[in-house]
């Protein structure tokens, strides 16, 4: 199962990502297989992207 990633120039909360990240935990049972493993690193990234941008723009 490939995650939902948003079209270029859309951007989630940090938020949303961290709620898929933490249903993918749920449905892998807390071991992810290698393609688990692939999605969750691009989740990470969105979300470290997310974070960046909450952060600016509270500035």
């Amino acid at each position: 199962m490939s995650p939902e990633f948003p079209t270029p120039g859309s951007v989630r909360s940090a938020a949303e990502v961290n709620e898929q990240i933490r249903a993918l935990w749920l449905r892998a049972g807390g071991t992810l297989s290698a393609q688990e493993r692939a999605e969750y690193e691009l989740l990470v990234v969105q979300w470290a992207a997310a974070i960046r941008g909450e952060v600016i723009e509270a500035a």
